[in-house]
């Protein structure tokens, strides 16, 4: 696909039938994906913790990129792996998409008004225990970002024509925790995204091509 196509107005009406909604508790009946996608047959927790990521589309001036961080090694879940901003449904949080937002705000401080949400993908359940809301929103630059340094090492972008382009998706196998596991990987330079992230990736890809 032509890089070019990626104008708001492309971006905007393909998101249109998948406007941000209400929360909905999440469970493996209604969830379009997840890390079992490539392991059937993998066991899934029967109640993943409610979260939700920004999938953020920055519009440059040469075109749109996709705004990714780096976590600290020290975290608990996917420590040093590459994410979207994001985390936890808190009950404060009304939707997914105003936990996006909030979490977006605390992790790496670009302000939800800057940020104008078009669209959700298919829920992501990951096999560490999560059900994944990702939000696609369109961000507005300059803007100027405080990383919260506990959680994010790095904030990042990355081409948004490099991570829809079939030639960069890559099905890769590894031993986790003692078992194979196959997931999906988009190496871009030195940055590794892999997992869940490039899983919502590809969930992206199919919505846009």
């Amino acid at each position: 696909m032509d890089p070019g196509i990626y104008t708001r107005t492309f971006l905007c009406d393909r998101l249109a039938c998948n406007k941000p909604g209400r929360r909905r508790s999440p469970g493996l009946d209604d969830v379009g994906r997840g890390d079992a996608d490539l392991n059937p047959g993998m066991a899934l927790p029967p109640a993943p913790r409610p979260a939700a990521v920004l999938v953020g589309l920055v519009e440059r001036a040469e075109g749109f990129t996709v705004l990714l961080t780096r976590r600290t090694e020290h975290l608990q879940h996917h420590a040093g792996q590459v994410s979207f901003p994001g985390g936890r449904i808190e009950e404060q949080d009304a939707t997914p998409a105003q936990a996006a937002l909030r979490e977006t705000e605390e992790e790496i401080g670009l302000h939800r008004s800057q940020i104008d949400l078009i669209g959700r993908l298919d829920d992501y359940v990951t096999g560490t225990g999560f059900c994944v809301t990702p939000l696609v929103g369109l961000i507005r630059p300059p803007f100027d970002l405080q990383p919260d340094p506990f959680e994010v090492a790095e904030v990042f972008e990355v081409p948004l024509a490099f991570l829809l382009a079939p030639a960069n998706h890559q099905t890769c196998e590894k031993e986790i925790r003692g078992q194979p596991r196959r997931y999906y990987a988009m190496p871009y330079g030195r940055h590794y995204i892999w997992g869940a992230t490039a899983g919502i990736l590809i969930n992206l890809y199919e919505v846009l091509r």
